[in-house]
């Protein structure tokens, strides 16, 4: 091919300035992951040495030593990973020799004793050790395979890799760099690389420059990867090195103006949703690499050694990160498996669960372990010193995106614009509501997928009995609670198959025979959407109904995420989108207020997240009728969706406390409040969340049952004390407000304080002849 054959655009790569083609790559490298740039912390795992090519350069590959084992043992490669794990890293990145048994008695002696006749088929065996064994994930680079070699170690790998180097047949030719080395011939290397994308393995290549190609070549290489396929995920451009030792070793190392061009027109060449690499312990100022485009740096040990290039030690994570931030740039981890290929069209059956436990909304590798729910400190703090506001305007979609993705400083900064805005709107007062929670049956022939709480016929595998909680239990819980200073009681359960509409509206009209002054915040919008359907009644004449009868508000709950090719996923039986915010605009239009909640950390993303915010902000602005934003964050440990491996283990801190800063942000100025759940953020999460935009802390409960059953690990009982407490602690001011955010009666609030202990609850067990379908299940269409 000739100089001019290949160009984008009306002007050949091969003419244009360096500047004018970096400057285009960092544009689309903007275009394609924003301000975020990505590393992999890994630990190197070299199983052989042992390698049947002979690679001019490399001093990876060695020939067999007397009294030195071939291959690393299983324990040994466990022993890796292991500490690789408690060292942070995410990635078990296997290294090893192209099948050495087909050059060296050495190798093939030893994989006989290991009963195995392959390389290949020891490394199966390895990377599922290291599966099962510990949460990291293997990337494997065994070099070329063929189909069935694909297949076999598909099941155990999240993604696997191999350089093509060049696709420059004379360079293998004698005098060549890979003269000898019958695995680097670019016809091979090829062909593994189309069978990896027929195999559905999200695969990693690249080129190496400065071994004798020319710039041409370089850009056919890179054409042909381009075609390749959507399975690969990244593309490395790595310098060549000269080693003592190698046959290359007086070889001319590319000058930084190579490598920066070539980086440039990769990303110009390449798709969009393809990352570009380049390793930073090759280079110098490796912030240079940045300008030419790249958006990551590749796998960085705190462990192991660059096995390929052991004379290049890794960079610090923390200059790693200041030459990042020096580019306006955030530095995240990530995992072995890009984002876009995270589902069960690229991973296996085997595999996908573990990806989905390490990966956060964006598809990156969480950041601490901390998760909703579980005990223990959070694992970073908002900063409390001001940093400068931004312009206040009505965010769009893009916007609010962004915002999600947030990390690092940026991040904090979310916070502190969430912060300054609670101030103008709240002050330092921060708000709770005395109130008790009354599941009433736990029974619910629904199928939502988060959900650990509803027992039945559909559920009979989960924790707990089913109960049905009688009228005169649930009056009993009022009074006590009323007595104990609360205003408020709060309904909820499952959709209990027996139920129809009289019932809900029985239990309000009992409580209210009880107690008048009680303010009943009751009934999810599936609950309510259903008690219309059973009685074959308008939504809005049976909301009616219940408010003549004493409803006073609505949760917010049901509404998990306003989207429904999430619902589709976590809850596909459930009310739709629709449904559910015709509920509350129907009850806003007939006198019910009402909060909001968003479920989220399973398997939704930012995009969903701003949906979710869009529809409720203008669904406020008509109406005026919510009180609240609420995030819940979804507690993992015992849903069945994540126990099925489909679902990620809740937000990651960084992500809860975006949730309401940026709810906060979003929905403004039409909805005043944003309530965090110290059930699911623990008190110290809780105090975080409040220099995050957050103004009020919710309930005080008295009964909390759903998390708990979810597996989150804080108490059943905030108790006001408790509460104010928090809250100076975190230099605000503790104030006591009605559900609709009035002042209690001031005997209420006395009786709050030093409340007697309760009674123990009595939940009736159900038996399995009550759990039958009757005549009263009805699906969410049937409602008109």
């Amino acid at each position: 091919m000739t100089p001019g054959a290949i160009t984008i655009g009306p002007v050949d790569l091969l003419d244009r300035p360096l500047e004018e083609l970096m400057a285009e790559a960092r544009e689309l490298r903007d275009a394609r992951c924003g301000r975020i740039v990505t590393y992999s912390p890994k630990v190197f795992i070299p199983l052989t040495k042992l390698c049947r090519d002979v690679c001019h350069y490399c001093t990876f590959a060695k020939p067999p030593r007397r009294g030195e084992r071939a291959y690393m043992t299983i324990d040994e490669v466990l022993d890796l990973a292991r500490a690789g794990e408690r060292a942070g890293c995410r990635e078990a990145l296997f290294t090893l020799g192209d099948k050495p048994e087909l050059r060296y008695r050495a190798a093939r002696e030893e994989l006989a004793v290991l009963r195995h006749g392959s390389t290949l088929e020891y490394l199966a065996e390895a990377a599922q050790a290291v599966l099962e064994g510990t949460t990291l994930l293997p990337h494997l680079n065994p070099g070329v395979l063929g189909a069935a070699e694909l297949e076999r170690l598909r099941p155990v790998a999240a993604s696997m890799g191999m350089m093509l180097e060049t696709t420059s047949e004379r360079l293998s030719a004698r005098g060549g760099p890979h003269f000898g080395s019958p695995d680097k011939l670019p016809a091979a290397r090829l062909e593994t690389l189309r069978l990896a994308g027929e195999a559905r393995v999200p695969f990693t290549t690249g080129i190496l420059i400065g071994i004798g190609e020319t710039r041409v070549e370089r850009l056919e290489a890179l054409c042909a990867i381009a075609a390749a396929g959507p399975h690969v995920q990244e593309v490395i451009v790595q310098n060549f090195r000269a080693k003592p030792g190698t046959a290359m070793a007086r070889a001319i190392e590319p000058p930084l103006e190579e490598l920066l061009w070539t980086l440039a027109v990769a990303r110009l060449i390449l798709p969009l949703e393809v990352a570009l690499q380049a390793p930073p312990n090759l280079t110098e100022d490796f912030a240079l690499l940045l300008d030419a485009g790249i958006d990551d740096f590749g796998g960085i040990s705190p462990l192991t050694i660059d096995h390929v290039n052991p004379e290049a030690p890794w960079p610090e994570l923390e200059r790693l990160a200041q030459a990042t931030e020096s580019r306006g740039l955030e530095l995240a981890p990530r995992l072995t498996v890009y984002p876009g290929h995270i589902g069960p069209e690229w991973l296996d059956a085997a595999v996908l669960p573990r990806v989905l436990r390490a990966a956060d909304s964006l598809g990156l590798a969480r950041e601490h372990d901390w998760a909703p729910g579980a005990t223990g400190a959070v694992p970073f703090v908002v900063r409390r010193d001001p940093l400068p506001r931004r312009v206040g305007r009505e965010l769009g979609e893009e916007e609010i995106v962004r915002l999600f993705r947030a990390r690092g400083h940026e991040r904090q900064r979310v916070f502190a614009d969430a912060d300054r805005l609670r101030r103008e709107v709240n002050g330092d007062v921060v708000t709770y509501v005395v109130t008790r929670n009354v599941q009433y049956t736990n029974v619910c022939y629904f199928r939502c997928g988060f959900c650990a709480f509803s027992k039945g016929k559909l559920a009979a595998n989960l924790r707990g009995e089913p109960y049905l909680v009688p009228h005169s239990e649930i009056v009993r819980r009022a009074v006590e609670a009323w007595d104990r200073g609360a205003t408020e009681i709060c309904l909820q359960g499952g959709i209990h198959p027996a139920f129809d509409g009289d019932y809900y509206v029985s239990v309000v009209r009992a409580i209210k025979d009880a107690v008048p002054d009680i303010h009943v915040h009751a009934f999810s919008a599936l609950e309510l959407w259903q008690g219309a359907a059973t009685l074959g009644v308008p939504l809005g004449e049976y909301l009616v109904r219940l408010r003549d009868e004493g409803l006073s508000s609505l949760p917010g709950t049901a509404a998990e995420v306003l989207d429904d090719e999430v619902r589709r996923v976590i809850c596909p039986d459930k009310i739709t989108t629709a449904q559910w915010l015709r509920v509350h605009e129907t009850a806003h239009e007939v006198g019910l207020r009402s909060n909001n909640t968003i479920m989220f950390g399973h398997v939704e993303h930012p995009l969903n997240w701003a949906h979710h915010l869009i529809a409720v902000r203008e669904l406020q602005r008509r109406t005026g009728g919510f009180t609240e934003f609420v995030p819940l964050p979804f507690v993992h440990m015992e849903a069945p969706i994540y126990l099925k491996g489909r679902a990620r283990q809740g937000p990651t801190f960084g992500e809860l406390l975006l949730m309401h800063a940026v709810g906060r942000l979003a929905l403004h100025p039409f909805v005043e409040n944003i309530q965090v759940s110290w059930v699911k953020a623990g008190p110290q999460g809780v105090v975080e969340a409040l220099h995050a935009g957050v103004n009020d802390l919710g309930g005080t409960l008295m009964n909390e049952s759903i998390s708990r059953a979810a597996g989150a690990g804080f108490g059943q009982e905030f108790s006001p004390e408790q509460m104010e407490a928090l809250i100076r602690s975190a230099g605000r001011l503790p104030r006591q407000r009605t559900t609709l955010y009035g002042d209690p009666p001031p005997a209420q609030v006395a009786r709050s304080f030093g409340a007697r202990p309760l009674e123990e609850p009595w939940n009736p067990h159900v038996n399995d002849a009550k759990l039958a379908r009757p005549r009263a299940l009805v699906r969410p269409a049937a409602v008109s």
